[in-house]
């Protein structure tokens, strides 16, 4: 059975090589068909994100879109690069989200900030996010292929198979990288 991210893989590919052309029918073509699956992927990483987040879905992937649209000298190539600097852009969306958050409790008078369990937990998820950012950047910086996994897995929501394909790689590839760089992420978390 396809899975939603595989559905209309050549319509997207299409649309994609429509606004290389400069079709701004293209763009809301584009918006229609892959709305309900960034929908998805945003609901899994709010869902990462616990209950309190302040981002909605719908917000998330207006944002998500509109932030890779505004990159008008991409050469898209296929679904799979959409996916990847739509995964790219999740990622900074939500670090940037974290970051604020983080800022506007620290900022507003922090003497008077009452501290709760869930206070602390909203706290602990976007320091965590932060962190995890910080480290796939580091990532990049000696295994760039690594990190992209890392994004397309974690923030875009791909499964095996589908990295492999967005990265022109082999799954067996993915699953040894994948696995890599999870060891990888995991001690420079525990240590960082």
């Amino acid at each position: 059975m396809e899975s939603s991210l595989q559905s209309n893989q050549s319509d997207v590919t299409r649309l994609l090589g429509g606004l290389r052309k400069g079709d701004e029918n293209a763009r809301q073509m584009l918006f229609d068909l892959v709305y309900d699956n960034l929908r998805i992927i945003a609901r899994n990483q709010l869902r990462k994100e616990g209950p309190d987040h302040t981002l909605s879905r719908t917000d998330l992937v207006h944002e998500v879109f509109f932030k890779i649209m505004a990159v008008s000298e991409t050469d898209w190539q296929d679904r799979g690069h959409f996916y990847a600097i739509a995964a790219k852009a999740m990622r900074q969306i939500l670090t940037d989200h974290a970051r604020k958050k983080l800022a506007d409790k620290r900022g507003s008078n922090p003497d008077k900030v009452p501290i709760d369990e869930r206070t602390m937990a909203v706290e602990k998820q976007a320091s965590e996010l932060i962190d995890l950012d910080e480290a796939l950047t580091e990532l990049a910086q000696f295994d760039e292929r690594l990190a992209k996994i890392i994004e397309l897995r974690f923030y875009a929501g791909l499964n095996l198979e589908e990295t492999a394909k967005s990265l022109d790689v082999s799954s067996r590839t993915v699953n040894r990288d994948w696995i890599k760089a999870r060891a990888w992420l995991h001690e420079r978390l525990k240590n960082g």
